[in-house]
């Protein structure tokens, strides 16, 4: 586990102790089971995909640990950005949203994810580090409709506790590796959505290679979703030739004036 990831996960324990003393697990669970059903993550996915499309999960994201600010405070308006890729240009717009909520790290927060969530009809995931079951009643209890697992910050049998907790809530799991050995356990969990991390959280480095290299290995049942890295029209079409069809991307889009048309001069 690399320093940065492990400095992060230090974090997360000490926010869960502090949520847990202002509002008990048993409440957040009771919230978080009220819910009404969530928008289908998978689902949405798939049925871009169907259409000849990219399945893209676009991402709202303020700042990174590596990249420093992405996106001015003037310009970081959730809401507006989620519109923007709700829509596109019209033809070509994302499958899903991603929402960082962590604060410390990427500047995210959970009013963001409320607000974007409440803007659109596409599911949204709720991207952060996940290291308690608290995390995941949490995060239904926000209105989430998927969560983000990270092979590299979770053991096998918490990951394994945590994806049953969010299957149990109707939500989504997509399960985040970056080489082999983590790609062998998270083959052991249910859930179909696979992320490929191209971005070594050790050393930042980043290669869509990692994807390629990875696939070969990914049962055909399994959704295939590229992490990191998307930056070029060049970029997608690579990784399309060889068959993957599900892109997170955040960087490349939080840049542009537009993000919506970012993404529809990107993917269309």
């Amino acid at each position: 586990m690399s320093d940065i990831l492990e400095k992060i996960i230090a974090v997360k324990h000490e926010e869960i102790a502090a949520a847990q003393k202002r509002l008990p697990l048993s409440a957040v669970r009771a919230d978080a089971e009220s819910r009404v059903l969530t928008r289908d993550f998978e689902g949405a996915l798939r049925a871009k995909i169907a259409q000849g499309q990219a399945g893209v999960i676009a991402e709202i994201k303020k700042a990174s640990p590596s990249k420093g600010l992405l996106r001015a405070d003037a310009q970081f308006i959730p809401a507006d950005i989620a519109q923007s890729y709700a829509q596109g240009d019209g033809r070509t717009s994302a499958a899903c949203l991603s929402v960082l909520t962590d604060r410390q790290f990427f500047q995210g927060g959970v009013d963001y994810l409320k607000q974007a969530r409440a803007s659109v009809d596409l599911p949204v995931l709720r991207k952060d580090f996940m290291v308690a079951p608290y995390h995941i009643y949490e995060s239904r209890a926000m209105g989430a409709d998927a969560v983000l697992l990270i092979a590299a910050a979770l053991d096998d049998a918490l990951m394994a506790e945590l994806e049953a907790i969010a299957l149990s809530l109707d939500m989504a799991v997509l399960v985040e590796v970056h080489d082999a050995h983590e790609l062998e356990r998270a083959l052991r969990l249910k859930t179909p959505l696979l992320g490929i991390n191209n971005r070594n959280l050790r050393t930042f480095e980043t290669r869509l290679q990692t994807t390629l290299e990875l696939q070969k290995h990914i049962p055909p049942e399994r959704l295939l979703v590229t992490e990191s890295g998307i930056a070029t029209a060049a970029d997608v079409q690579l990784l399309r030739e060889a068959g993957v069809h599900a892109f997170l991307v955040g960087e490349a889009f939080m840049r542009a004036p537009e993000p919506g048309l970012a993404l529809a001069q990107l993917f269309g």
